[in-house]
């Protein structure tokens, strides 16, 4: 997937272990998502702006909080939901887990749980065996350890700590949904999936030794407090409905093959979401051949900015920079505070190798890093516009930010450091390069 679904690296926890998160960029989804977020946060208590919705490269329905400040949610949620309240009972769950600190009574419960394990083995309550050093059951995602007697004893009191923090941020949601007036069918909807796929494997299941209460316990729990609520019967609004297929048509068609596509949106098919899945189909295999499916799109909804992008996207990567600027200069006029849409029209202008649109590119990238930090892209094409007009220093600072970005601290601290000597001291860019310098990442103990 690329561009409009941009994947990149971010440093995360996992990136400690030697992995990174693939994350997918795509303004039309994250847009979606805030407004789905944004009444569940209300009523959480959580500030607007404090948690960053991310989206990870991951057809699996999963989604995490890693802490108080951003929520990853796989693409599979919105490609399985049928309905937006599948996704916003997701939302509520994990916001669950940070209104009620979950994440810090976490590491509290690992501590004393380890603490359980040394206590038994100097008492001499039985033999550990292999693994039950590791004590943490399967929070770092090694698995659990197989344990006897004393670690045994460590590992399952702090399983069973989650299996309530779980069970909370399950109560939490639903809490969250009658405040804000909508319907737990969706949510119960994700669970009953999960017990479906539970139904075989529980057969041979310890429960006891999950970290997340078993999916059918679980549901039933739920089903029905969330039945005697006024709302459960209540629909998402039509706009609502119609955004998410969209959103998920276009998950579908930029994350499978195009003859997968044509599957899940045959031509007979002759809804909006069908046609936009074709025609992002379409531009994968073809490229420009599918600029008339894309006009037809524009056609219908000319003032709907994701068109626009999908056009300027296709021009772009078809080796047609300058003929792809109109495009998303009209996204942009759409969507004036949209950074993905600033870094799309910098491109484009970089791309067109015209030194007389280097200062404008240079001016709409750093725009569009103001309000979109994340992105890679961004960092990466400025530094050409720099680099071009001969502020190498700059450049330089450009690429150290982005590989920061990443989690190449090494790589950025490298750049900056050769920035450093060819700036003055003190200035802003220098400040920036200083910054990168200093950084020491966080080392996450177990």
């Amino acid at each position: 997937m690329t561009a409009s679904l941009a994947m990149t690296g971010l440093s995360s926890p996992l990136q400690a272990q030697g992995a990174k998160i693939p994350l997918v960029r795509d303004a039309e989804t994250e847009e979606l998502l805030r407004d789905y977020a944004r009444p569940i946060f209300k009523a959480a208590g959580i500030d607007q702006g404090q948690v960053e919705i991310i989206l990870v490269n991951d057809k699996d329905f999963n989604a995490f909080v890693p802490d108080a400040r951003r929520m990853f949610i796989n693409i599979g949620v919105i490609m399985d939901a049928q309905t937006p309240g599948e996704v916003i009972g997701v939302i509520a769950h994990e916001s669950g887990h940070i209104a009620g600190r979950h994440l810090v009574r976490l590491r509290e419960a690992l501590a004393n749980a380890q603490i359980m394990s040394v206590i038994g083995m100097v008492l001499g309550a039985g033999a550990v065996v292999a693994g039950a050093s590791q004590g943490a059951g399967g929070i770092d995602g090694s698995g659990a350890a197989m344990a006897l007697s004393a670690g045994s004893i460590g590992q399952r009191s702090l399983l069973a700590y989650q299996r309530g923090e779980e069970a909370a941020a399950d109560k939490a949601a639903l809490k969250y949904l009658e405040m804000t007036g909508q319907s737990a069918r969706g949510m119960l909807k994700t669970f009953e999936r999960f017990a479906d796929q539970q139904l075989v494997a529980s057969k041979y299941t310890d429960p006891y030794a999950l970290s997340h209460p078993m999916a059918r316990e679980r549901y039933a729990s739920l089903e029905a407090a969330a039945a005697k609520s006024k709302y459960f019967d209540k629909p998402a609004p039509p706009a609502l409905q119609a955004r998410h297929d969209m959103v998920r048509a276009k998950l579908i068609a930029f994350s499978s093959h195009p003859n997968a596509v044509a599957r899940v949106y045959p031509s007979s098919d002759t809804s909006l979401p069908a046609q936009y899945a074709r025609a992002i189909a379409a531009m994968q295999s073809r490229g420009r051949g599918a600029l008339k499916d894309i006009d037809a799109l524009i056609k219908q909804q000319p003032d709907n900015p994701h068109f626009h992008e999908l056009k300027g996207q296709t021009l772009l990567e078809s080796g047609k920079p300058r003929e792809a600027i109109p495009s998303f200069q009209r996204a942009l006029a759409l969507r004036p505070d949209e950074g993905q849409f600033h870094i799309w029209l910098g491109y484009a202008l970089v791309g067109a190798n015209d030194k007389s649109l280097l200062p404008e590119a240079e001016r709409v990238l750093r725009a569009g890093l103001v309000r979109d930090p994340n992105s890679g892209i961004g960092y990466s094409q400025l530094a050409i516009a720099l680099g071009r007009q001969g502020k190498q220093a700059e450049a330089d600072v450009a690429t150290a930010q982005g590989l920061s970005m990443s989690g190449d601290f090494e790589g950025a601290r490298r750049y900056a450091a050769r920035a450093q000597k060819n700036l003055k001291p003190g200035s802003p860019a220098w400040l920036q390069a200083d910054d990168i310098v200093a950084y020491k990442p966080p080392k996450l103990g177990r």
